[in-house]
């Protein structure tokens, strides 16, 4: 055998041997190797940022804009304090412009969201917001007779640490020509279909209902509108027990349910409180449901 086959066999060998090497060592013989995919990372959206709204209304002739506002804590209807300069400076601004303009009124609207809860005596959480606000404006020295409430549900709020900014809206307007004849209407609605709050035994707490929130709004609305109104809180019992024992649990029940009124703004100088014991009864007294008729507190106009 001649060198050069020699050489020839020994590469031919080499070969072979890498060839029985590969495939025996590497399970991906015979197939297209493939790259590991890259993996992706997960993307976390942003999170939205906070709304915030101005304390800021314009008529063509008179205009704020102010960019700060009464701010709120979720599921709450009382303002944040302190409240910035910016709105001071604002409603100082609005108190000048509507004590020169009597025939003018603001216009207050507060927001809520469908997931806050509503702890106070209003149909809805906007409505209280706005109701806060008003009275802000009243202690700040604007009549209540030319501030006007009312509640939004604004879904799209998103708060910051909890606080939403600014949920609250305002605009101007001229007062209602009818105004009296609503004031009139309103009142005739109360008197027809008072408040009335049932208490259990020995019990002075209050939980209202929906018909019961609107109610407590339309008697605020009224008591904000129109000068010298007042309320009547009258508590009333069933007759079990000793006669003078009764009338002073009425009586807690109407001082209760005045303290609640005044907690969700009413002022307590337009609120007038009284008992009648047991001796105002609407039921009988010989049944259970009977007596739970007449423990009860009766709120109305006076």
């Amino acid at each position: 055998m001649t060198k050069t086959t020699t050489n020839l066999l020994g590469i031919i060998i080499t070969i072979l041997a890498g060839i029985y090497f590969y495939c025996t060592c590497c399970s991906k013989c015979g197939k297209t190797v493939e790259e590991e995919p890259v993996k992706e990372e997960a993307v976390i959206p942003a999170k939205p940022a906070a709304t915030s709204y101005p304390f800021a209304f314009n008529d063509g002739d008179y205009a704020v804009n102010e960019n700060d506002n009464y701010n709120f804590n979720a599921s709450t209807a009382a303002i944040l304090t302190p409240l910035s300069t910016k709105v001071e400076s604002g409603v100082a601004s609005l108190k000048s412009f509507l004590g020169e303009n009597a025939s003018k009124v603001i216009n207050v609207t507060g927001y809520y969201k469908s997931d806050e809860t509503n702890d106070s005596a209003f149909p809805n959480l906007g409505l209280a917001r706005a109701n806060a606000v008003k009275n802000h404006l009243v202690a700040n020295g604007i009549s209540s007779t030319q501030i006007n409430t009312f509640g939004s549900l604004k879904d799209e709020m998103v708060a910051k640490d909890n606080v939403y900014l600014g949920p609250v809206s305002y605009s101007l307007d001229t007062k209602a020509e009818n105004a009296d004849d609503e004031l009139k209407a309103l009142y005739e609605k109360i008197k027809a279909n008072p408040l009335v709050l049932h208490f259990n035994t020995a019990q002075a707490s209050i939980n209202l209902n929906a018909e019961q929130r609107q109610k407590v709004a339309d008697i605020s609305r009224y008591l904000d509108k129109v000068d010298g109104a007042t309320a009547s809180v009258v508590g009333h019992t069933d007759n079990t027990g000793n006669r003078n024992t009764n009338i002073v649990l009425g009586q807690e029940r109407a001082d209760f349910g005045k303290a609640y009124l005044i907690r969700n703004g009413i002022s307590g100088d337009k609120i007038q409180t009284s008992s009648k014991g047991p001796d105002s009864p609407v039921a009988t007294n010989a049944t259970e449901e009977g007596r739970a008729e007449n423990r009860r507190t009766v709120i109305t106009l006076n």
